[in-house]
């Protein structure tokens, strides 16, 4: 009898790891930041934020932060996510479409899912990862492998210098609809260099600016339509093809500040956003880390 237990717990181990020698947590998503921190709750039902937001970019792969086995993969007040058991803690991953089935056994760092937009928690996309022991929640930042986006400043000192924009941030959720690189430009037929990516999205839709900075164009601009272009500390980006503008050349903008709405002004077969990076003067795949 013994003989026979004994490969079935070795087995438990390494899939389940014990609850009192929680191992550290691998990012789920391919950045090692975090927009919005746990707040725990006071009561169960109480206001706070029951895990953290990572930030993302819809149809971006979500990966296991350890080893265990998925146990539940649906909707939760109509929410795309899915759970997955680690002994007697727990990870949570919404919104997500999942790839794996309820009682998949996972590793850490394995695919489950694409991630969604759309969280009531985030401006523009991000994934929220949770942590549970039971009912209880708890912080997911204490497992992950390195610290996020954190750093102590000194309360009476200057504010610290923003940092400028990190590769695969998109100012809309949406699909990407054509990449950064050398297509068949599909109104005249030329074959060139798509200089951005496209993110379809419904006319009107609000543009935010990416990044702090200053707009050096707000105007029309030939085959862009509508353009804004906001210059930041190493680098520029441009919003194109816009229904409207919602700044002024000169005017100094902070991350999130609406510069426009999308439209389909210009050489444009429908409403979407052309979005550019621009770095050295060159134009950059907005993606790219």
């Amino acid at each position: 009898m013994k003989r026979a237990i004994g490969p079935v717990l070795l087995l438990m181990l390494v899939l389940f790891p014990a609850a009192a020698q929680a191992s550290a947590w691998e990012w789920p998503l391919g950045d090692r930041r975090i927009d919005k921190p746990f707040d725990a709750p006071d009561t169960t039902y109480g206001p706070g934020h029951r895990g953290v937001d990572l930030p993302g970019r819809p149809g971006q792969t979500v990966r296991a932060v350890a080893a265990g086995r998925v146990t539940f993969a649906g909707r939760v007040a109509g929410i795309a996510t899915i759970t997955i058991t680690h002994g007697a803690e727990r990870s949570t991953y919404q919104p997500v479409e999942a790839t794996v089935r309820v009682g998949d056994a996972v590793t850490a760092g394995q695919p489950i899912g694409r991630l969604l937009g759309g969280h009531p928690s985030c401006r523009r996309a991000c994934l929220n990862l949770g942590r549970l022991r039971g009912d209880t929640y708890l912080d997911p930042a204490q497992l992950l492998t390195a610290a996020g986006a954190y750093r102590l400043i000194d309360p009476s000192g200057p504010p610290p210098e923003p940092p400028d924009l990190v590769g695969g941030e998109l100012p809309i959720d949406g699909p990407v609809t054509s990449a950064f690189g050398m297509r068949v430009h599909p109104v005249t037929g030329v074959r060139k260099l798509h200089d951005g990516v496209d993110i379809g999205a419904s006319c009107g839709t609000e543009v935010p600016s990416v990044g702090a900075g200053t707009v050096v164009r707000a105007s029309h601009h030939g085959p862009y339509g509508l353009q804004v272009e906001v210059r930041h500390r190493e680098s520029s980006t441009s919003y194109s093809h816009l229904s409207s503008i919602s700044v002024e050349s000169g005017q100094v903008v902070g991350p999130g500040t609406v510069v426009g709405r999308v439209g389909s002004t210009g050489t444009s077969t429908g409403c979407h956003l052309h979005f550019m990076k621009i770095v050295g003067g060159r134009p950059v795949d907005p993606l790219a880390g």
